[in-house]
């Protein structure tokens, strides 16, 4: 340490005297205290001066982020630092609308509307919209609004929501188009709202015979088969019947019997005149031809129950052989009557006749067969017109009504069937917990077939004019259903890019298309892709502390 001390004094020019001082000859002191001090400075001068360069790089690099400077900036051709940046709403400070409301004053707000369940009602308040004229609202927009409204029940939005209030901006069109955002005008369209419903084509029940014979007997001939077309009155199918033949023949006798009694009464009257019977006699003779008479009505009445009408007045004047044949084949039509041979044919015979035009759709009857009244041996059905059912789920029941369109695709077709409601049910399956409703439908190709399934809709309105947008367009928070809607000063020279939060009442939603009741007008553009960006953004500003870009 005392050689380190002395090289030191040695090399100052203080030291050098000090030493040549202590080297005089004839001294023999030793270093002073102050001397010794002086020396120690000296040699501590290069750590103090490390020490000081450490602590000023630790403050640099504190107060720079630890962030190595440019050349351009040690050099001075740096450029200017970036302009400041509101973080809360993604712009410039000096831009930010939210934070220099003067830049872009707020629309008057117009509030709720209890009418049309919205904020800023655009048809109450057309200057709201986002045109570059006001547009004109006429009494059919508030009509179509209000139908529409009332067709069915609507989601609300809630009174209270606030998303209205909120614009988004964004720093240039090309920033927004790098979020992700498209854009597309509102347009009209023609819409039909309806209630769907699974269903099935069948026969109308009211035009649906179901045949078999009046009397016990065994089938003789048969005339139609299945799918065979017939007009009402065609034979089917002849019946020999004993029963039949025992009305013809108490018929033909109640006849004779009134002929006989009849002479009778003609033969005693000029008797009686003169006196020559008795009252008695005459009476007894004219009561025996009432008799006669009421059993002819009742024989009469008797075939007519078997559908064998005649008409007795004719039968009087014949001859009894010439009664015989005449009943012999009562009720056959003459195509059928040339089919028989009179010498095998039988006098017990009773057509089974078509009640109805139309097509037989069943048979059951075969020759030679025993039958009975409680059979039934054909169906007819006229397929000129079919029923539609269609079952509708117990939550739109409220909305049907007699008289409603409805439309129809059956499966395996892409033809539509329309007809209009003629019954609603008063009961609800308890299987399925469904209505039931019919329509009629008209068949006259015949190309509906019974009990074809498909799926149909109940029309509840039918609109031709109405604003719509694409389905992505329409956004719901929770709250309420809002669009954003871009502000028509938006490629406005020095103007703000800006689209406004507003809220809508959507109604129908078909290919990729949804109807917005009220909110918005033909000819504003609204965002569509990407909106859901949009929505984020107003949604994280209304859970944030407020602006924090100092304004």
């Amino acid at each position: 340490m005392d050689s380190k001390i002395a090289t030191a004094l040695e090399t100052s020019p203080v030291g050098r005297e000090s030493v040549q001082a202590d080297r005089t000859p004839g001294s023999n002191r030793k270093p002073s205290l102050t001397r010794k001090a002086i020396a120690w400075l000296i040699e501590s001068i290069p750590t103090v001066i490390v020490m000081a360069a450490l602590a000023g790089i630790a403050y640099w690099g504190h107060h720079n982020d630890w962030k190595v400077p440019k050349f351009s900036e040690l050099t001075g051709t740096a450029p200017p630092p970036a302009e400041a940046w509101c973080a809360e709403h993604n712009v410039p400070e000096s831009e930010c609308i939210q934070c220099i409301p003067s830049l872009a004053p707020d629309r008057e707000d117009h509030g709720w509307c209890k009418e049309h369940g919205v904020h800023q009602c655009i048809l109450c308040n057309p200057e709201v919209a986002e045109l570059k004229t006001t547009p004109a609202i006429d009494d059919d927009q508030f009509k179509s609004a209000e139908i529409a409204l009332a067709a069915r029940d609507r989601q609300e939005n809630n009174q209270g929501c606030t998303l209205y209030r909120n614009r988004v901006q964004f720093t240039s069109h090309d920033s927004a188009m790098e979020a992700g955002i498209d854009v597309e005008p509102v347009e009209t369209a023609s819409i039909v709202e309806s209630i769907p419903a699974n269903g099935e084509i069948t026969y109308d029940e009211t035009r649906v015979a179901h045949l078999s014979s009046r009397v016990p007997g065994t089938i003789w001939k048969v005339f139609k088969n299945v799918g065979d077309r017939v007009r009402k009155g065609d034979v089917l199918a002849l019946i020999d019947s004993a029963e039949v033949g025992k009305a013809k023949s108490a018929l033909l006798d109640a006849l004779a019997e009134a002929e006989l009694h009849s002479k009778t009464v003609a033969r005693i009257a000029p008797l009686y005149q003169k006196q020559i019977v008795t009252g008695s006699r005459m009476t007894e003779a004219q009561t025996a031809l009432e008799q006669a008479n009421i059993q002819v009505r009742q024989s009469q009445e008797a075939l007519s129950n078997l559908g064998l009408r005649i008409d007795v007045n004719e039968l009087r004047g014949m001859s009894q052989q010439a009664r015989s044949q005449r009943l012999r084949h009562l009720g056959l039509t003459n195509e059928v009557h040339a089919t028989l041979d009179e010498s095998t044919s039988s006098a017990n015979l009773i057509p089974l006749v078509a009640s109805l035009d139309g097509v037989v759709t069943f048979r059951e009857a075969v020759p030679g067969e025993v039958v009975n009244s409680a059979e039934m041996l054909f169906q007819l059905a006229d397929t000129n017109s079919m029923w539609l059912r269609l079952n509708v789920a117990l939550e739109d029941a409220k909305y049907v009504s007699e008289g409603q369109e409805v439309r129809f695709t059956p499966d395996g077709t892409q033809d539509e069937v329309t007809g209009h409601l003629s019954w609603i049910s008063t009961n609800v399956d308890q299987q399925t917990r469904t209505l039931e409703v019919r329509a009629d439908v008209a068949n006259p190709a015949g190309l509906l077939r019974h009990e074809t399934f498909g799926k149909g809709d109940i029309i509840l309105r039918k609109a031709e004019t109405v604003s719509v947008v694409p389905k992505e367009a329409v956004q719901w928070d929770g709250s309420c259903f809002v669009v954003f809607v871009r502000d028509k000063n938006y490629f406005d020279k020095d103007q703000p890019k800006v689209f406004h939060t507003r809220t809508v009442r959507p109604g129908v939603t078909e290919d990729g298309k949804t109807e917005i009741i009220v909110g918005v007008l033909p000819g504003e553009i609204v965002a569509t892709k990407g909106s859901g960006v949009l929505r984020s953004q107003i949604l994280k500003n209304n859970l944030g502390a407020g602006c924090t870009c100092g304004h």
